[in-house]
Order: structure tokens, then sequence, then C-alpha cells
């Protein structure tokens, strides 16, 4: 169920959750944050992975719908390191961009994958 377009949105989170871990190594002061960005960011990727061992077509969509959640939610924890003046306004906005340019994928895929559930139906 994987095409190319997933497996580069594969490489996208991975090379994400990398920056993200880079940028989070020297912060210091908020690890509870931190610890949440880590994990929400690195779970964009998990669930990509996942996806491509899907059961079904509903077990494809539902796994990229929680890497969605998960962009979502890195994207908080992003503005909140950064309006705790933990980030450095070039940082943010590059992360905040890279982060938007995988959710806006996942988007993209989840509504092809829905649309051509429902055409098989």
């Amino acid at each position: 169920m994987m095409s190319d377009q997933k497996n580069i949105l594969r490489e996208m989170s991975i090379d994400f959750a990398i920056a993200v871990s880079d940028v989070c190594e020297d912060i210091k002061g908020i690890s509870p944050y931190i610890n949440q960005l880590l994990r929400s960011s690195s779970s964009i990727g998990a669930n990509i992975h996942e996806a491509k061992y899907a059961q079904s077509r509903a077990d494809f969509i539902n796994k990229l719908e929680i890497a969605l959640k998960e962009a979502s939610e890195t994207e908080y924890w992003l503005e909140l390191v950064y309006k705790k003046g933990k980030l450095p306004k070039e940082q943010y906005e590059h992360l905040k961009s890279f982060c938007g340019s995988i959710r806006r994928k996942l988007i993209a895929s989840v509504t092809t994958a829905k649309a051509n559930k429902n055409e098989q139906k």
C-alpha cells in the first residue's frame, strides 16, 4: 500500500525527527516539554512506517491519521518551547515549516486513501 510518495513522506519524517532531536539536545530547563516534543516528532515517522504494514485499507488510513495528529501535537510543543524562549526564531520557523510540509503531505495521503477506499465499494 506504500507508494513512492509515502516513501518520500517516511524519509521526510525521519529527517524531521533527527532535526528536532538535534535541536532538543541543546535545550535545558524544560525537560517535560522537550520529552513531549521528542515523542510526538518521532511518532510521526513511526506511524507512517507502521502504515506500510497495515492489515487493511482502514488500518492504513488510521495509521496516517495518527501520524497527522502527532504532527499537529508537535507543532504545539514547538510553539510552546519557542514561546518559553528556548528556541531561536529561525530554528522555530524552520522546524514549523518542515512539520507543516509533512502535515500537508499526510493530509493529501489520507484524502487520497479515503477516496480510493470509497471507489472500491
